[in-house]
């Protein structure tokens, strides 16, 4: 009888063939800078370097773009910088206060926001005001200069007077005459009015001597113009044309005794 397979054995169960394997256990170990070789550690060095240089631009942007930020919030958006003060410079017939008024600036009002021209031209609506201009002085004042028309004649109107510039602008009422400034007698006194131009020229024309004769320009009508002189002596000028002709003329008669010089035609006079 053939002997059977032997008990208590199985396959693989003889010497080590049958054994298992212990488990292997891995473990990462950062290696020593002396492991890299010197080639790779200046590539990787060379490497950090370029990606610096290429960061820092936009690091720099960034920082700038904030800062600018933060400022332009705090000029524009925040009363720091706001108008504390309103100075007026160069006014005479106008107050302060009324310039300001004009201004209409609020008070705490950004600086930086400040309309100038605007402003300037709300100013300028004021009557005496010819010409203003608006200057920011930091942190908060606003300094608003001010050239005043200047005063040309006095034009008689009701109970008072009425004072123009060069140009016929109406600008300032008085109760009386003032002292110093020749009187143009016209209906409607305005820069638009034809009297009141003409009127303007004629007194524009006149010679130092004949200026200091003179009390009024009476223009009863575009070619009706009289001089009113001292000592209730007349020079009727006709219209307002060849006024420098007429002026010399007038300047070299006023010796003679006559009442009333009639240079309305400079080439031919005549006397009453």
């Amino acid at each position: 009888m053939s002997p059977g397979p032997a008990r208590g054995r199985t396959p693989g169960s003889d010497g080590g063939a049958g054994r298992r394997s212990p488990a292997r256990r891995w473990q990462l170990v950062r290696a020593n800078s002396d492991a890299v070789p010197p080639s790779t550690r200046r590539f990787m060095a060379r490497a950090r370097q370029r990606r610096m240089r290429a960061a820092l631009p936009w690091a720099v942007a960034a920082a700038v773009l904030t800062v600018a930020g933060l400022v332009a919030w705090t000029v524009l958006g925040t009363g720091l910088f706001g108008v504390r003060e309103v100075r007026v410079v160069g006014a005479r017939l106008v107050t302060p206060v009324q310039i300001r008024d004009a201004a209409a600036v609020r008070d705490n009002e950004p600086l930086a926001r400040v309309d100038l021209a605007a402003t300037a031209r709300r100013v300028g609506t004021l009557p005496p005001v010819a010409r203003a201009t608006v200057e920011r002085e930091w942190p908060g004042t606003l300094v608003i200069r001010v050239q005043e028309r200047t005063p040309v004649a006095a034009v008689p109107q009701g109970d008072g007077f009425v004072v123009v510039d060069g140009s016929g602008v109406v600008f300032q009422r008085l109760d009386r005459a003032p002292g110093g400034l020749p009187l143009v007698k016209v209906a409607r006194p305005g820069p638009d009015d034809p009297g009141t131009r003409a009127g303007l020229a004629v007194l524009a024309a006149l010679g130092e001597k004949l200026r200091a004769e003179l009390v009024a320009v009476d223009v009863a009508g575009l070619a009706r113009i009289t001089l009113l002189l001292r000592g209730e002596r007349q020079v009727f000028w006709g219209d307002a044309s060849r006024g420098a002709d007429k002026s010399t003329v007038a300047t070299a008669l006023l010796s003679r005794k006559a009442d009333r010089i009639d240079v309305s035609a400079p080439d031919v006079v005549t006397f009453e």
